[in-house]
């Protein structure tokens, strides 16, 4: 690959939870800062997108499972997990978007496939828009929408405007930076089935708050959380023309199962897999279901959960 003399490991060493077998921890300077990143597999170019307050270990059973069929990258976003977090950063979704195509560029991938979850997704529409037009590059093949922020759910629109907020913001610091026990409990909200958390999950989440700056990282997104819905909105006519598949828990407590429907008529070319009884993260409570839908789409096969 024309830019791997650019990537490096951190002293040899894994930071943050054990990596599964052929699960390759990288980093890369870009825009100046250290940003870590998971590399699997071989074949076609396939990035993974984590939500807000989550990082590469969301993917722990989905680059395993993809890696046959392609070459799986899954950043700690800049300010998220164990990538570095400088002060000032644009975190708004278009600002993040042309960030992670920074990286798509620097590490030499001219087609990819775009797969991103929760704000993940809202980055990655943005990111797609960026690809449209004849002479882009790097170019967008398809897109994947785990519960992307979007926005017909009427739960993101209140909250995050609210946190964001200034009696918000220091009602956040207050609970949540210095009692960082109530994580488990917000953690456990994102499943439909609480019994279905797989083991060290909640020890994987926690372990980048080790380095400061995670929860600012997070304030610094719903600052401009309404603002950007609306860009988003105004975005989505341009995305008619891109292959799309929509994947969603039918118990999703954050971003609403509802808002799918509506957010799918400015796909059509797209396909929606609704998963019974699951919540915001698929992709951990019922993994196996999921990467079999997600590889029978990125394979041209039957999708089905």
């Amino acid at each position: 690959m024309a830019a791997d003399r650019e990537i490096f490991t951190a002293r040899g060493a894994t930071v943050g939870p054990a990596l599964s077998a052929g699960v390759e921890e990288c980093w890369m300077e870009l825009d100046g800062v250290r940003m870590r990143y998971l590399r699997a597999g071989s074949g076609p170019a396939l990035i993974l997108l984590h939500g807000l307050l989550g990082y590469s270990f969301s993917w722990r059973y989905t680059m395993p499972a993809l890696a046959p069929y392609a070459t799986v990258y899954a950043p700690d976003m800049m300010g998220a997990g164990f990538s570095d977090r400088p002060a000032g950063l644009d975190h708004s979704m278009r600002g993040t978007a042309q960030r992670l195509l920074r990286l798509i560029a620097q590490l030499g991938i001219s087609s990819f496939d775009l797969l991103g979850t929760s704000h993940g997704g809202a980055v990655a529409m943005m990111a797609a828009a960026e690809c449209l037009g004849e002479n882009a590059a790097p170019r967008l093949r398809r897109l994947v929408l785990v519960a992307p922020v979007n926005p017909y759910s009427v739960h993101g629109r209140r909250l995050a405007p609210f946190v964001g907020s200034r009696f918000g913001t220091a009602l956040f610091r207050l609970v949540i930076g210095r009692m960082s026990f109530l994580y488990p409990y917000w953690h456990a909200r994102m499943y439909g089935d609480r019994s279905r958390i797989p083991p060290g999950t909640l020890e994987g989440y926690v372990a980048p708050l080790a380095k400061p700056g995670l929860f600012e990282h997070a304030l610094s997104i719903v600052r401009t959380w309404t603002e950007d819905l609306r860009e988003l909105q105004e975005t989505l006519p341009r995305l008619a023309s891109v292959p799309t598949f929509l994947m969603w828990g039918s118990k999703d407590s954050a971003v609403y199962a509802s808002s799918a429907e509506p957010l799918a008529k400015y796909f059509p070319n797209s396909k929606l897999i609704i998963f019974p009884g699951i919540g915001h993260l698929p992709y951990e409570e019922c993994p196996e279901e999921f990467n079999r839908a997600l590889i029978g789409f990125l394979t041209g096969g039957e999708v089905s959960g």
